[in-house]
């Protein structure tokens, strides 16, 4: 977009422009990918005036200014947080949960706070982190659902740190496989992983003791190495 901020100068890119921002973005099949871009570039559509293009343009020049600006603090703040973080009592032990780096653990140990007997089991900080289910019963009738009244914050990390921990932990990708065994759809599998993780995270900080994998998952692992 910052090289053809508008269809006329868009049109004029080569595959070899095109290749060259597909390979900085990391893209995968970039020789096809380019020359399918360059053809819808090159293609024909319904046009604006002159005056409304330049001004659509400058809208998309002064948005990825923004963008690269913004980029630029993200980074800046990344060092931050990763530098402070570590200075955690709990780094750590937070660290040593799979599929948590500094900025994810560091965001976990924000929004559950570091005070270890605010949560009086692994089940009450399971509840608050909203990765248990709610379970209501009534008379022969037992619905299980997933709480929907929980913290953003909270739980898009946690969901983020289950699905990092599927290519960190065998004893995950267990865990994980044998709830899609059973027929829970992805979202359900990993929001299990996500609160099975919660409980190990809490023993963790109870114990003052990093994470271990055997100890971790002792009914899970073995099914995978098999």
């Amino acid at each position: 977009m910052a090289k053809a901020p508008d269809p006329a100068s868009a049109a004029k890119l080569s595959t070899g422009q095109i290749s060259a921002a597909l390979g900085r973005a990391r893209r995968r099949g970039i020789e096809a990918k380019a020359a399918k871009i360059q053809a819808v570039l090159r293609g024909e559509y319904l046009g604006q005036p002159v005056v409304v293009t330049a001004a659509y343009a400058a809208s998309v020049r002064a948005l990825i200014a923004i963008l690269v600006t913004l980029n630029e603090q993200i980074k800046i703040l990344q060092g931050q947080v990763e530098a402070y973080f570590g200075k955690h009592p709990d780094a750590e032990i937070l660290l040593s949960q799979p599929g948590l780096g500094p900025v994810l653990g560091a965001r976990v140990l924000a929004e559950f706070g570091d005070d270890h007997d605010r949560y009086t089991s692994a089940k009450a900080r399971k509840n608050y982190a909203g990765t248990s289910p709610i379970t209501r019963a009534s008379g022969k009738k037992k619905v299980v659902a997933a709480r929907f009244v929980h913290n953003d914050r909270l739980i898009d990390a946690l969901m983020a740190q289950a699905f990092s921990s599927l290519q960190a932990s065998p004893g995950a990708r267990a865990y994980y496989n044998r709830q899609r065994a059973r027929g829970a759809e992805y979202n359900a599998a990993l929001r299990q992983l996500a609160n099975r993780l919660v409980g190990i995270l809490h023993g963790c900080l109870k114990t003052g003791t990093p994470y271990d994998e055997a100890t971790a998952w002792p009914y899970h692992a073995e099914p995978l190495a098999a």
